[in-house]
């Protein structure tokens, strides 16, 4: 269980996914104001963690 929780994505990774989600989320409050904005905080939640389940599940790692 612990490895499923490693950190497994690099800088850029977290950065960009901690970007698309507050794009995401913004939706929620502005433009068409709907909640398909909610699903912002996947890639959001993911990004702060450093980890993604999806990677782990795969094998991936963008981290050094």
């Amino acid at each position: 269980m612990n490895a499923f929780f490693a950190t497994n994505e690099g800088t850029l990774d977290r950065v960009l996914r901690v970007l698309v989600g507050l794009a995401l989320l913004s939706l929620v409050f502005f433009g068409p104001k709907t909640l398909w904005g909610l699903v912002g905080l996947v890639p959001l939640a993911t990004g702060l963690a450093g980890t993604c389940p999806l990677y782990s599940l795969l094998g991936i790692r963008t981290c050094p």
